[in-house]
């Protein structure tokens, strides 16, 4: 009997969408051969998800849960090849689903959150559907006061978490979060290879050129100081009142920026461009767009 490696599972998975023990169990009885594992599985269950588990999933939804005290929430992304199938009530009951059980589990693990029944599901919804289904990431934030955003799209999605404040601030900056997307909470907090390769590129603009060591160092801080205040969430002017920022609203609110998180669906995925009108050309035999 052939030994049957984690690789071979690895791959059965990506070319199914099933779950490794389910995997595993049909290598075994296929000797080791992936591709009479799949054709098994398609006569024992009628599987027709294999060809759509390596077709990239970069759509679909974020789905958000605030715990009911206000000192957690939870985010999930949940993945599909079409905005159509997105829009799906059969998916978005899948969405909510699979989050009601993160949250009761307090699970942030995508492979133990999907073991067993909720693998079942998203099987079936993919022999139901036609399109290949993912649970991305699951994050869970807990502080003082935790609340969250959702944009009307499902697409963005973001956590807010304070000590002090209440829940509607940290919603308010939970949304602009969303809208601005900061890269760190506070400017002492960005990481020294960011602020590294930031200098590199000011010190490769034109302007820098020719000049003296001390006034390029002068430029250097003033810009980098620049780009903190840019991408940190505290120094940003607050999307609902710009002539505040912020830090400003948080500190009149009694509150201090403890932790935040944003999603954004697909952020990330490598996206195949497909030209249909060349491919319907090239089906018609015209060769021509």
């Amino acid at each position: 009997m052939a030994a049957i490696t984690a690789a071979m599972v690895k791959e059965l998975r990506d070319r199914t969408g099933l779950g490794m023990m389910e995997c595993k169990k049909a290598l075994v009885e296929a000797d080791g051969s992936v591709d009479n594992a799949i054709e098994e599985l398609r006569k024992s269950s009628g599987l027709k998800a294999a060809k759509k588990a390596g077709r990239t999933a970069a759509e679909g939804v974020a789905v958000l849960h605030v715990a009911d005290d206000n000192k957690s929430a939870t985010l999930l992304e949940v993945n599909s090849e079409t905005d159509f199938v997105a829009r799906d009530d059969n998916f978005m009951s899948f969405a909510n689903d699979v989050l009601a059980v993160a949250v009761e589990r307090g699970e942030t693990d995508v492979a133990k959150l999907m073991e067993g029944d909720l693998e079942g599901k998203r099987e079936a919804l993919v022999q139901k559907i036609g399109e290949n289904i993912t649970v991305r990431r699951v994050v869970k934030l807990e502080g003082d006061v935790v609340d969250g955003y959702v944009h009307s799209n499902n697409k963005i999605a973001s956590i807010v978490a304070l000590t002090g404040g209440s829940a509607e601030v940290a919603r308010d900056v939970a949304m602009h979060v969303a809208a601005v997307n900061p890269t760190v909470g506070k400017p002492d907090e960005m990481p020294q290879d960011e602020v590294e390769k930031e200098k590199d590129i000011i010190r490769s603009q034109p302007d820098m050129e020719g000049k003296p060591a001390e006034i390029v160092e002068k430029m250097m801080t003033g810009r980098i100081n620049k780009f903190l205040k840019e991408n940190s969430l505290v120094e940003q002017p607050f999307v609902k009142d710009p002539d505040q920022t912020v830090g400003a609203l948080l500190k009149s609110a009694g509150a201090d920026l403890s932790g935040f998180v944003r999603l954004e669906v697909g952020e990330g995925i490598e996206k195949e461009e497909v030209d249909f009108a060349a491919e319907v050309a090239a089906a018609a035999g015209t060769g021509k767009a």
